[in-house]
């Protein structure tokens, strides 16, 4: 029996190789990266390093030239679109740097909608949805739409959004990247309990030592490669 935990998300020997023309490029050399369930990882790096290429191979958002990527046990990159699709859908959340929130629906409107698209009822779809805004704080916002709600409530509408259907992973590309200092902080702080309340796994990309340091764990990237 092998009562070891199965990493939520693992890659090996991950490599991508962008093709222009006569140019090649390389912007990813193997990588190997493991997240265990529960773990909290910060990848670091400067722009250009990789770190978003990386992120959008982990999600199935873009295929490794070599190399593999297991969520949940699973190869994603064997799948088909539809299933990987599914997969995504069920294990894994995203927050980018930019929202992308529907400005004609209210925050409530927002968040609900992964749980409609999994064809969850309107009613318990919105309840949920009601739940974890009010976790993220923004349960006196719920009928507002994006015009009428700051940068930082924005960016925890799209956190409440990205953890509503309890993901084994969060997947975050420079969440705080347009917010100031503070608010950043409260953003984190804010991202980072939810994270422990649900004991989901978290990945970030960012450029913020700062908040980096708060992770369990900090992986440099330079060129297309970790370093210790």
């Amino acid at each position: 029996m092998n009562n070891h935990p199965v990493p939520v998300l693992e890659c090996k020997n991950l490599c991508k190789t962008f093709k222009e023309g006569s140019l090649t490029t390389a912007v990813l050399h193997g990588i190997n990266l493991q997240v265990m369930p529960g773990e909290q990882v910060a990848i670091v790096g400067s722009s250009g390093a990789g770190k978003s290429t990386l992120l959008h191979l982990i999600g199935g958002l873009d295929k490794p030239t070599s190399g593999e990527v297991f969520i949940n046990g699973q190869n994603i990159h064997q799948l088909s679109e539809k299933k990987r699709s599914h997969l995504r859908n069920q294990c894994l959340g995203f927050v980018y740097q930019f929202h992308h929130l529907l400005p004609e629906f209210t925050a409530l409107e927002n968040v609900a909608m992964p749980l409609l698209i999994r064809k969850i009822p309107t009613k318990y779809a919105k309840a949920e949805a009601k739940l974890i805004l009010e976790k993220v704080g923004l349960g006196h916002r719920l009928q507002h739409k994006l015009a009428e709600l700051s940068g930082g409530e924005r960016q925890r509408t799209a956190i409440a959004r990205a953890l509503v259907l309890k993901p084994i992973c969060v997947l975050a590309d420079e969440p705080t990247g347009n917010l100031d200092a503070k608010t950043a902080e409260q953003v984190y702080n804010t991202m980072l309990a939810l994270n422990r309340e649900m004991n989901t796994s978290i990945v970030i990309v960012t450029h913020d030592q700062h908040l980096a340091s708060k992770m369990d764990r900090i992986l440099l990237m330079e060129d297309g490669r970790f370093i210790s």
